[in-house]
């Protein structure tokens, strides 16, 4: 997305009329656009009324004139963002504040257009790149970005366009996801999107997925492939690991990479450290990338910085800051969160006064529809959730796919599992046991539901319980 520096035209770049400033879409008043691009027009703008409180970014996304197949697109775009705005809150997410649908009969190219309402930041990973980088500051960026995704693949997502323009960083060098436009919800270990992203950032297995029905298959290791360019070009002063004209041509190179007929090369500016992180993210392969998480990465990342992810360290509270806005990406609309806050997974430690139901989700497809709980298709809970999930950490209790379950606390560092289509998680749910068996409760690791509660991190264990069934 361009920046625009001034209102000139009274157009947007995709031929969209602007708002005027102080136009009122629902309770907030349009300021000047801010950034434009081939979604979505951004606009500064303001709560209406006295006590008005911190600017925001208002995105207007049109749907008039549209054909039916783009309408829907962005319909759907804005939906993926309505729905991680509401439902995968986290301190490093951008936070949807409100939508609301135009009501534009006077202006018809605005007619039904979708507004998304955020809060606004100060610039995007891509600027800070731009202006340079020290060691200490890059290393604390890229932290943040894999506490993101590490939020965003246990809660069921895939980012599926990060790049830097994608990133926003406040002042104090915090950073958050935005855009989640082609954010893709998983289906098991995978879902399905359409055939689009942003061509420099897609990993070597997109350049010849077959398009089915659902669309283009997407998995978690395609956003840590995107990482792994992030991190290169965070310490190599922006510049493309891949070489080429055109990203056309740099898809090329990707290709001749994963083929094994040309090495990888980074820039010699990459230090020793952020180097092999890199070139895991950067595996050829699917396969060979499964095997590194954004939270396996994040653990190294901390491992290395000598201590713990940033959300895990007290913060203290400050009031809301009221951050400028970079406005890049495609349709990607700049907001923020008040400096230091955070917000809650669910309550502080302990468990939940009522529990939350998750139902159990089988990956293997000839298990999904049958009803008659043949033991070849059941599942086992796991009696510790740090040892290897083996037939000899089981309870004896089994549970089938749809069956559902009590939960009261999240174990986010569990022993890794990987399921029947490759998909890895160290997320653990502490549920309890159907059927009033004598165990009080079993862990169920994540990549066995669909479901992602808000729940509260279970009391330290250290990772064994000494009791057995």
């Amino acid at each position: 997305m361009r920046r625009l520096r001034s209102p000139g035209s009274s157009w947007g770049s995709s031929g969209t009329e602007l708002l005027p400033p102080g136009h009122r879409v629902g309770k907030w008043l349009v300021g000047e656009p801010i950034g434009a691009g081939g979604w979505a027009t951004v606009y500064a703008g303001k709560a209406a009324g006295p006590g008005q409180g911190p600017e925001v970014a208002l995105k207007v996304m049109p749907t008039a004139g549209l054909a039916p197949r783009q309408a829907s697109t962005v319909a759907q775009a804005a939906r993926r963002e309505v729905e991680l705005g509401t439902r995968a809150g986290h301190p490093r997410l951008v936070r949807l504040l409100d939508y609301v649908v135009l009501d534009e009969p006077e202006r018809p190219s605005l007619d039904g257009a979708i507004v998304l309402v955020m809060e606004r930041a100060a610039g995007s990973l891509r600027d800070r790149i731009d202006a340079g980088v020290t060691e200490a500051e890059g290393g604390r960026l890229i932290a943040g970005i894999c506490e993101g995704l590490a939020h965003l693949h246990r809660s069921g997502w895939v980012h599926a366009d990060l790049k830097p323009e994608n990133v926003l960083v406040g002042a104090d060098g915090e950073v958050r996801l935005s855009d989640f436009g082609l954010a893709t919800e998983l289906t098991g270990t995978h879902g399905h999107a359409a055939p689009m992203g942003t061509l420099d950032y897609l990993p070597p297995e997109r350049w010849r997925a077959p398009l089915g029905e659902l669309g283009v298959q997407v998995r978690p290791s395609a956003d840590v492939w995107a990482l792994g360019l992030v991190i290169h070009e965070v310490f190599a002063s922006g510049a493309p690991l891949f070489p080429g004209a055109t990203p056309m041509a740099r898809g090329a190179a990707v290709q001749e990479y994963a083929a094994g007929r040309a090495p990888l090369r980074m820039d010699g500016g990459v230090p020793e450290f952020w180097r092999a992180l890199a070139a895991d993210c950067l595996a050829p392969t699917h396969e060979a990338r499964a095997a590194h998480t954004a939270e396996s990465l994040l653990r190294r990342i901390a491992a290395e910085r000598g201590g713990g992810p940033a959300s895990e360290r007290p913060q203290r509270r400050h009031r809301a800051g009221l951050l400028a806005v970079a406005a890049c990406g495609a349709a990607a609309a700049a907001l923020w969160l008040p400096a230091g806050g955070t917000i809650a997974a669910g309550p502080p430690g302990g468990a939940p006064e009522v529990p939350v139901p998750v139902r159990v989700f089988n990956a293997e497809r000839a298990c999904q529809d049958r009803s008659d709980r043949d033991p070849r298709c059941s599942l086992g809970l796991a009696v510790d959730p740090g040892r290897p999930y083996t037939a000899g950490n089981v309870v004896p209790a089994r549970v089938w796919h749809s069956d559902v379950l009590e939960a009261d606390c999240a174990l986010a560092h569990g022993q890794p599992v990987i399921d029947e289509s490759d998909f890895q998680s160290t997320l653990w749910y502490r549920v309890r046991l159907p059927g009033g068996a004598a165990r009080a409760s079993a862990w169920l690791p994540a990549v066995r539901t669909k479901d992602h509660p808000a729940l509260p991190d279970c009391p330290d264990r250290s990772r064994s319980e000494k009791r057995r069934p």
